[in-house]
C-alpha cells in the first residue's frame, strides 16, 4: 500500500480533521491552522502564537483550536481569536490533540513533562471543557493522553496513551465525566500512537512516529492494516468522497527549530476499507 502526496512544505502538521469538504489541521511549528482541499491548495484560517495542535468545532460553528505552550484552549468566530478556557492550573505541561463531543465539549490532553528537553517521564490527566468554557480534571494517571476519538453513540471515549503503548476507553455519563476505564488495546512493541480516527468497521486508525507507519487495530489489539512511510507519521484522519480516503500527516521529526529549517511536513493519503465514523 503506497500513499500519494497531497500536500509538501509543511513545519509539522498536527490535529487533522475533515470539515465541510476539506481537511483542517494545524501546522504546529508555524503558529498557523490551515485548510486543504483535496489538490493541496492551502488557506491560512487563523494564526496561534501559542503554537496549534488539537481542532473541533462549536455546535455555533466557532472553530475550537489548542494553544500548546501557554495551555489554552482558543476560539475562533471567523473574525477574531479568543480565549475560551485557561487550563495552565490544571495542565502539568503543553496541551496537545484533543476531541470535542456534539455538545461543544473537550476532551483536552497534555505531555505531563518537557518531552523535546528529555525530562523524566511523569504521568497526566486528560481535561475536560465544557462548552462555557468551565474546566476540570476527568481522568488522571494517563502516559501522555494524545489523539481521542468519540463513538458514533456519544458513549464512549478512547485516547490514545502514547507513553503507554496503548488505547484506552472511557464510558462518558451524561455530564461529560469518565468512568469504566478500560484497555481498549495494548498496542505491539515499539508501536507509539499519536493521531487516532475511528472507522465503520469499529477499527481505529492510529499514526506511529515511532515505527514510521499508520496501523488500523480492532478493540482487543488485532492489527488489520499497516501502512509503511518514509517518515514519522503523527495524525490520520478519514476524510475525502465518501469519508473513505486516509489522510496522513507525516516529518522528518518533531522538534520545534528542526520542523521549522526542513519544511519536511507532509499531507498523504490512501484508501481506506471503511469510512469515517463518530468525532473528530
Amino acid at each position: 500500500m503506497k500513499t500519494k502526496i497531497v500536500c509538501r512544505d509543511l513545519c509539522f502538521g498536527e490535529g487533522p480533521r475533515w470539515h465541510d469538504g476539506r481537511l483542517f489541521l494545524s501546522d504546529m511549528h508555524d503558529y498557523k491552522v490551515l485548510a486543504i482541499d483535496q489538490w493541496g491548495r492551502k488557506e491560512t484560517i487563523v494564526e496561534v502564537p501559542g503554537q496549534p495542535s488539537g481542532l473541533g468545532w462549536m455546535p455555533s460553528g466557532d472553530l475550537l483550536v489548542v494553544s500548546m505552550v501557554d495551555r489554552k484552549l482558543m476560539r475562533f468566530d471567523g473574525k477574531r481569536l479568543a480565549v475560551h478556557a485557561d487550563l495552565s492550573a490544571l495542565a502539568q505541561f503543553h496541551c496537545n490533540d484533543m476531541v470535542v463531543d456534539a455538545h461543544g465539549r473537550a476532551y483536552v490532553g497534555n505531555f505531563g513533562f518537557d518531552l523535546h528537553a528529555n525530562a523524566p517521564f511523569r504521568a497526566t490527566d486528560l481535561i475536560a471543557v465544557e462548552p462555557d468554557g468551565a474546566a476540570r480534571i476527568v481522568a488522571s494517571d494517563l502516559g501522555f493522553p494524545n489523539g481521542a476519538v468519540i463513538t458514533p453513540d456519544g458513549n464512549t471515549l478512547v485516547v490514545a496513551e502514547s507513553f503507554g503503548g496503548k488505547l484506552t476507553a472511557f464510558a462518558i455519563g451524561a455530564g461529560g465525566d469518565l468512568s469504566g476505564r478500560r484497555a481498549w488495546a495494548a498496542l505491539p512493541q515499539g508501536v507509539v500512537p499519536d493521531g487516532i480516527c475511528l472507522d465503520r468497521g469499529n477499527g481505529i486508525w492510529l499514526a506511529s512516529p515511532a515505527t514510521n507507519e499508520c496501523l488500523r487495530v480492532e478493540e482487543g489489539g488485532a492489527v488489520t492494516h499497516r501502512i509503511e512511510l518514509d517518515q514519522g507519521a503523527f495524525a490520520c484522519m478519514l476524510g475525502g468522497p465518501g469519508e473513505r480516503a486516509l489522510y496522513i500527516l507525516t516529518a522528518p521529526g518533531s522538534h520545534p527549530e528542526q520542523c521549522r529549517a526542513a519544511r519536511g511536513g507532509r499531507v498523504e493519503v490512501i484508501d481506506a476499507p471503511y469510512p469515517r465514523a463518530g468525532l473528530p
